[in-house]
Formats: structure tokens, C-alpha cells, sequence
């Protein structure tokens, strides 16, 4: 293991205990470490806003950036177990693959998914990432985001099928439909024999949090079933939303 990563994580983790700000004098004795190691570790722990250094003391202190982490963790694993039994639901009322997404910058992560029983499905991993504007989980997510972000986002669409989405315009519009009619189609925008329905899920407030939705091959997601595709997502959708205000 790298001993430089783990002499960095034994430093982050004694400075979050702390209750005050340390020195390079105080850490060093207490993680048996020279100074001049201390000092290169937190100026990477502070380039990388962990550590927060008082300039007239010369002490150092933990960001909240940890707990940040945490509570993005902890979202992740709620909205998981949460939306557990609608997935399964939309697995055995579809036959299609199923994901749960989550919005990281410009991607959606597939955080959880549940694979189509059919020979011929959809591909994807949990843990696996694909460019938000061009899924349906994504454009699910993104349809309620900041005017601000998706005015900026629409100026920088890449192409990856001969039916992504990249005129700002188009973009903006197929938004505002998605805002209308509460659910999103992806029509082989990332891969093009791939087509998904997906609806976004909300908490308490009414913020969206994540997206589920069901993808597969094309010679099955047709326009005729797009509408029965996504009453079904809508509704799994909305069971889960309806389970976080609860929780």
C-alpha cells in the first residue's frame, strides 16, 4: 500500500478528531512523523481543500469537505434501500434492465440496477457512468436543474450517436417537454440501439435527488410502448419519493 497515501489519511483523520487546531510540531509527535513530511502532507491535504490552514497561528484544522463526502454517501445508500422494492417492481412489470442514477457533474452513476431477464438486454455496470445529456436517467435529473447550469451544459454537448441531443435549442426544448410531461426518453442518444425511459425521484422538499428509469434494445422500446414504459416509471418513481419523505 502507499505509504505516503496512508501517512496522508492517518493525518486527515487524526486533524477531523481534533477538537482544535494542530501544528506541524503537535502532529508530527503524534503521528511519530518528521516535520518536513507533516508540512508536504497538509499542504496537498489544503491544495485539495480537506485542510484549512490559520495563516497567523501556523495551525491547521479539518474542512467540512469530509462531511460532505459523508453525507453524499449516506443519500446514496438511502435512496438505494429505498428503492429497492420498486425496482424489483419495475423489473417483473417491464422485463426491462433497471437503473438508479445519480447526478455527478455532467454524468449520471448508475448506483444500483437490476438486469432484464430477456437474452438480448441493455449493458451497464453499478459504478458505471455515462454522459447525462444523453440517457434518460440523466435527462430526468437534469430537467430541474439551475437555468444557469443548463444554459452553460447546452453550449458543450458532445455527439456520440447520430441522435444525441447537441443544439442548445433542441436541448433546452427537449427539457422543458420533460418538465411537462414528468418523464424522459433517451432514443439511442448514447447507444444507438439502446432506448430508456426514465422519471426523476424527489425528496420532502420536492428536490430531485436521483432518477429510475428502464433501458433496452431498440426492437423493443418502440414508440408504441414508450407511454406504458413510462406510467410504470413514473409510478416507481413516485413510490420512492414518497418513501424519503417518510424516512
Amino acid at each position: 500500500m502507499n505509504n505516503t497515501l496512508i501517512k496522508g489519511l492517518q493525518l486527515l483523520e487524526h486533524l477531523a478528531r481534533s477538537e482544535t487546531a494542530l501544528g506541524v510540531t503537535e502532529l508530527a509527535v503524534a503521528l511519530d512523523l518528521g516535520k518536513s513530511n507533516v508540512h508536504r502532507l497538509l499542504q496537498a491535504l489544503v491544495e485539495l481543500g480537506y485542510i484549512q490552514k490559520n495563516e497567523a497561528r501556523g495551525t491547521y484544522r479539518a474542512t467540512l469537505k469530509l462531511w460532505e463526502l459523508g453525507t453524499a454517501l449516506e443519500a446514496r445508500l438511502t435512496i438505494k434501500s429505498a428503492a429497492r422494492e420498486a425496482m424489483e417492481h419495475l423489473l417483473k412489470t417491464t422485463r426491462e434492465t433497471v437503473h438508479l442514477s445519480l447526478l455527478d457533474g455532467d454524468e449520471v452513476v448508475y448506483i444500483h440496477k437490476l438486469d432484464s431477464p430477456e437474452p438480448v438486454r441493455a449493458y451497464s455496470e453499478i459504478g458505471g457512468r455515462a454522459p447525462a445529456h444523453c440517457v434518460a436517467t440523466g435527462k430526468a435529473i437534469l430537467a430541474w436543474q439551475k437555468e444557469s447550469y443548463l444554459e452553460d451544459l447546452s453550449q458543450r454537448l458532445v455527439q456520440h450517436t447520430g441522435k444525441t441531443i447537441t443544439k442548445p435549442e433542441e436541448f433546452l426544448q427537449e427539457l422543458e417537454r420533460i418538465r411537462s410531461t414528468g418523464y424522459a426518453v433517451n432514443r439511442g442518444e448514447w447507444r444507438e440501439t439502446v432506448w430508456g425511459v426514465a422519471s426523476p425521484i424527489l425528496n420532502s422538499e420536492g428536490t430531485v435527488l436521483a432518477a429510475i428509469g428502464v433501458s433496452g434494445p431498440a426492437v423493443r422500446i418502440k414508440q408504441p410502448v414508450i407511454k406504458r414504459l413510462a406510467a410504470e416509471v413514473q409510478l416507481a418513481a413516485e413510490t420512492i419519493s414518497a418513501k424519503l419523505a417518510r424516512s
